[in-house]
């Protein structure tokens, strides 16, 4: 029993990690290298890379409410944040514990940026013609993998509890 509890441990750990490296790495690169200047680099016909920073929640949202007050905004994710580590570590599911990894993992890279500079960066644009979706970064894709991972847990949970049809 104690094994399984350290493995599910090292499985939410690895997530976290991983979302969380992988989003700070990708933004250093970007505010470092690749957007010195700030530009507009096309990669493909739906999909560009492009600096932007997001004073609100994902995709915007609470932009005007949290404007100014980055501070107010890190503490209000950083206590959901926890409280999705603590679901983490309690769950003994490890599709699960990898799914709430990755969300607490990509949240805290977004809550580093919101303390560090006032907001969050973001260089993801994905577009189709003239409508683009809003800007997003590796957290974000974390998070909604997360969130996909979750979604399917809690598929295969039911799915184990029905009956079997003979």
């Amino acid at each position: 029993m104690a094994s399984t509890f350290w493995r599910r441990n090292v499985l939410v750990l690895a997530a976290f990690l991983a979302a969380f490296g992988l989003d700070q790495v990708s933004k250093w690169l970007i505010l470092n290298v690749l957007m010195q200047p700030p530009r507009l680099i096309e990669l493909t016909a739906f999909f560009n890379l492009t600096l932007g920073f997001n004073e609100g929640a994902s995709f915007g949202m609470l932009g005007g409410l949290m404007e100014g007050r980055p501070l107010a905004m890190a503490g209000l994710t950083g206590l959901i944040t926890a409280a999705i580590l603590g679901a983490a570590f309690r769950s003994t599911r490890r599709l699960e514990c990898v799914a709430l990894g990755l969300i607490a993992g990509g949240a805290s890279g977004n809550i580093l940026d919101r303390v560090r500079q006032g907001a969050v960066t973001d260089f993801l644009d994905v577009y189709w013609r003239g409508w683009h979706w809003p800007t997003f970064n590796l957290a974000d894709v974390t998070i909604t993998l997360g969130a996909a991972l979750l979604i399917l847990a809690w598929i295969n949970e039911r799915r184990s509890r029905m009956p079997a049809h003979g």
